[in-house]
């Protein structure tokens, strides 16, 4: 049940971190506080939408 997916930064819009999730334990969207090496700063990631 585990899938994988981007972490993108809700700044600059830069698609940082693959990560991965339980589907059935946290069918929201993931945000995260991480580093951004764009911005050079932490900001929040968030699951990218799929198209």
């Amino acid at each position: 049940m585990r899938i994988n997916f981007i972490l993108k930064c809700s700044v600059c819009g830069e698609e940082n971190y693959l990560t991965e999730k339980n589907k059935r334990n946290t069918p929201d969207r993931l945000e995260q506080k991480k580093y951004c090496p764009r911005c050079k700063k932490t900001t929040l990631h968030k699951e990218k939408t799929k198209k």
